[in-house]
């Protein structure tokens, strides 16, 4: 299953990084990139843990990004 997000706030080329690093890590994604100039998120992951790794990455763009938001597209 594919989602595509945007991320709202997203102001920096690092932290889009480190942010798609740690998605990638996460039990049941496939793949995951985030494009900081068009600041979107698109996870490629198993249909059963999809809203586990959605939880998960909001924590982890909230650690890593405070002021950025995920919203489903």
């Amino acid at each position: 299953m594919k989602k595509k997000f945007r991320l709202e706030g997203l102001d920096c080329a690092d932290c889009a990084s480190k942010i798609e690093t740690a998605i990638c890590k996460l039990d049941g994604v496939n793949s995951a990139t985030v494009n900081f100039f068009t600041q979107k998120l698109i996870i490629e992951a198993e249909d059963g843990k999809m809203n586990s790794i959605i939880k998960a990455s909001k924590k982890i763009i909230r650690k890593i990004e405070p002021d950025t938001r995920l919203v489903k597209e």
